[in-house]
């Protein structure tokens, strides 16, 4: 995998969520022809109101995207250390929901370890128009594995590591969710952990995204879910403001 573009992470937003976009275009235009062409005061307010909602949504959105995917340690994998420290190398799996443009990148800086690619994506469970768009720029690799998110065809008691990096969002409940816990917690060692990096359900999202912050999932939610299947929270924190990192153990 070559080296990230400049913008590539705000742009690849931006395409995958299009319709959005252009959909808030259209009300930035409109709301700017109504503001210069209506005489009625009352107009020129709702006006003045969707434009500042429309160009919240478009600037606000893309810049926070472009901060956290472009210029933020993300993907300069610095975080890694702290989240692999104490973990074996030998074994890791890449779990993933359709959307597949790091995990080459991450074995070529573990070249020692054995890797294994997993695709959860269900059109059924994942209708969105957005991740289809997103399978279609980033295939997946030629050596990634389709399962299900609840029965992997990985040996129990094999990974070292178990990672999730901005994909099991994707499964909309909790039941399924807890049920992704519990695969990793079979496919384990007994020293073994899941790194999950993901959005959640916060004030910091809520006004980067706004409405869109509904997607992602509450820390407790979270919690509840891997509880359910046996994990602990071995250690927490923060690749930006919008990214947290949980390191999980059984």
């Amino acid at each position: 995998m070559s080296a990230r573009r400049p913008w590539q992470g705000m742009l690849a937003i931006a395409r995958f969520n299009w319709p959005f976009y252009l959909a808030a275009g259209v009300v930035l235009i409109a709301s700017l022809s109504g503001v210069v062409l209506s005489a009625h005061q009352p107009v020129q307010l709702g006006c003045l109101l969707a434009i500042a909602g429309a160009a919240y949504f478009i600037f606000g959105s893309l810049g926070v995207s472009h901060l956290i995917y472009d210029r933020s340690d993300l993907y300069r994998w610095e975080w890694l250390a702290r989240a692999l420290r104490g973990a074996g190398r030998e074994r890791f799996i890449f779990c993933h929901s359709g959307f597949d443009e790091t995990s080459s990148a991450l074995g070529k800086m573990f070249t020692a370890t054995h890797w294994q690619v997993i695709d959860h994506f269900d059109e059924s469970l994942m209708p969105e128009a957005s991740i289809r768009r997103a399978r279609r720029l980033y295939p997946p690799t030629p050596t990634t594995k389709r399962a299900p998110f609840d029965h992997w065809l990985v040996e129990s008691a094999s990974a070292d590591v178990v990672f999730a990096l901005l994909a099991i969002h994707e499964l909309r409940t909790e039941p399924q969710r807890t049920a992704w816990f519990a695969e990793a917690r079979r496919c384990l060692r007994a020293e073994g952990r899941v790194v999950l990096v993901e959005h959640v359900r916060d004030l910091a999202n809520f006004l980067a995204f706004g409405p869109g912050f509904l997607h992602f999932h509450s820390r407790a939610n979270w919690r509840r879910c891997w509880e359910g299947a046996g994990f602990r929270c071995a250690d927490e924190f923060r690749v930006t403001p919008w990214v947290r990192v949980f390191v999980l153990s059984a």
